[in-house]
């Protein structure tokens, strides 16, 4: 597909018509998902330098001090199968005591997966020893190349980081705590990020004493940074932009070079019959989301199939133009109230961030 940049949408209507999600139904070999594990594109040119510390967050400041000396730690070389220790070469007799694993605890927005992918860009590996995904793409991989392959492929590496940790599937849990036990054990440096809900941000370490719990064993490995501060995508922004009529929404997807038009309700079938681990190849190559008829999703596996796809446009600075409700009313009260809740607050800021990138398409009409 074309990757030329989109134009500013005051192209005629008359131009092609836009793409549709719903007619795409792509298949992802397994090689592909290893290849993938990188910073998402969003991330591609962070860096600690890049980071802008909350001037009022002197956490953020330290958060980053740590996380430098902690990635010159990971210099040291060591072959495959010999276990490789933080701030400790290839003379090192014995295995330290402190912590093999940085765990980054905060709310939205704060810039967790900002520092983490500035971990992985800062380490000193190769890109292949090093993998960057969320939880959701490491159970995936699991999924697609089995438990034992999945620890074969990624014992070799200097480093793993996961984004958004999952802390309310416990089967999930269990499964990624035992991949990470083979992983720590064959010598491979752990870093994390996981949110703390909203609702508890007052409540000092929670998100990292449930993360810790989590993982059991593990927990001695990692050294909690706590990273306090507001989200960065609504400080000093206005507030969501209302929603767009559907002709709107339509004029702006014709005249858009790469850019999606679908209708609501059917997306959402449509994603029922796409597994999640392929939410990113459904939008190669798609340079803005239009959609119609937004409205409540019906149930909880559709809402949390629309997180995934929420996040993957995300990664992938797609934005979203829309129609029908906005989408702080996407999931109701019982949803916002319940185990997923973490999920469905970080969908609607994401997705309010890219409603936000999208209005310069529609103004430009």
């Amino acid at each position: 597909m074309s990757s030329s940049p989109a134009p500013s949408g005051n192209g005629p209507v008359s131009d092609p018509a836009p793409l549709s999600l719903c007619a795409r139904e792509p298949h992802v070999p397994a090689d592909r998902l290893v290849a993938e594990m990188v910073p998402p594109p969003r991330f591609d040119s962070v860096r600690f330098s890049t980071y802008i510390p909350d001037p009022n967050q002197p956490s953020q400041t330290e958060a980053v001090t740590v996380l430098e000396n902690f990635a010159a730690g990971l210099g040291a070389s060591a072959g495959p199968g010999k276990r490789r220790l933080f701030g400790f070469g290839r003379a090192a007799k014995k295995a330290p005591s402190g912590p093999r694993g940085v765990y980054l605890d905060g709310g939205y927005g704060v810039g967790k997966t900002h520092l983490l992918a500035s971990l992985w860009h800062a380490t000193p590996a190769e890109p292949a020893l090093k993998a960057f995904g969320t939880f959701v793409e490491l159970t995936n991989l699991v999924g697609a190349l089995g438990f034992q392959k999945t620890v074969q492929t990624l014992s070799g590496h200097r480093l793993l980081c996961i984004d958004e940790f999952e802390l309310d599937d416990p089967g999930d849990t269990v499964l990624v705590s035992t991949l990470l036990g083979k992983l720590v054990d064959a010598g491979v440096a752990l870093a994390a990020t996981s949110n703390t809900l909203p609702g508890k941000l007052g409540e000092g370490r929670f998100a990292a004493a449930d993360f810790l719990r989590e993982i059991q064993g593990l927990s001695a490995h990692f050294r909690a940074l706590r990273i306090d501060g507001e989200d960065y995508r609504h400080r000093g922004l206005p507030e969501a932009p209302p929603p767009y009529s559907d002709e709107q929404v339509t004029k702006t997807a014709h005249a858009t070079n790469g850019a999606s038009l679908d209708a609501f309700s059917p997306l959402l079938e449509h994603l029922a019959r796409v597994h999640p681990s392929r939410y990113g190849a459904l939008t190669d190559g798609i340079k803005a989301v239009c959609l119609t008829g937004v409205r409540p999703v019906p149930d909880q596996s559709t809402a949390l199939r629309l997180v995934v796809l929420a996040d993957r446009l995300y990664d992938r600075e797609v934005p979203v133009l829309a129609s029908g409700l906005p989408f702080d009313q996407l999931f109701s009260d019982e949803m916002l109230n319940g185990g997923y809740r973490k999920k469905y607050f970080r969908a609607i800021s994401r997705l309010t961030a890219l409603a936000r990138d999208a209005g310069a398409l529609a103004n430009a009409r």
